[in-house]
């Protein structure tokens, strides 16, 4: 299991409590919610963000038999993350600032596959990640 990095699952749509500062939420994104379009089209314009980086994880590719999600994103093939023994294992991506209306569109956009868990990314930032579901 990653280090630095707790599940802490929520129901889709509904932020854990503390997890954001006023209803904002910091969420690590690695895949498509970094997309122009899919911010466009989740949450009605471009959110702030900024690079960052997360430890203890390894990036897979997933395919998605969404449609919605598909012609949301322009593809079917979605990067996954996954805890890595591997200490060495780290994954580039950015933080993006949600508003919690934000994250339920966000929760509502990221199919089955992944649920969302608590992280700290390497500069010690507590933020939401979406990684891969046990079943998947």
């Amino acid at each position: 299991m990653g280090e630095g990095w707790e599940v802490r699952e929520t129901a889709r749509g509904r932020p854990a409590e503390g997890s954001g500062d006023g209803g904002r939420h910091l969420v690590f994104s690695y895949g498509t919610l970094r997309l122009p379009r899919v911010q466009l089209a989740l949450f009605g314009r471009a959110v702030p963000t900024r690079p960052a980086t997360l430890s203890g994880f390894r990036v897979e590719q997933l395919t998605i038999a969404d449609p919605e999600v598909v012609a949301t994103s322009g593809t079917s093939s979605h990067p996954i993350l996954r805890p890595s023994p591997d200490p060495v294992d780290h994954v580039e991506g950015s933080v993006l600032h949600l508003s919690t209306q934000q994250l339920a569109a966000a929760d509502a956009y990221e199919v089955e596959d992944y649920r969302r868990v608590r992280a700290r990314t390497t500069a010690g930032e507590a933020v939401w990640v979406y990684v891969a579901d046990g079943n998947s």
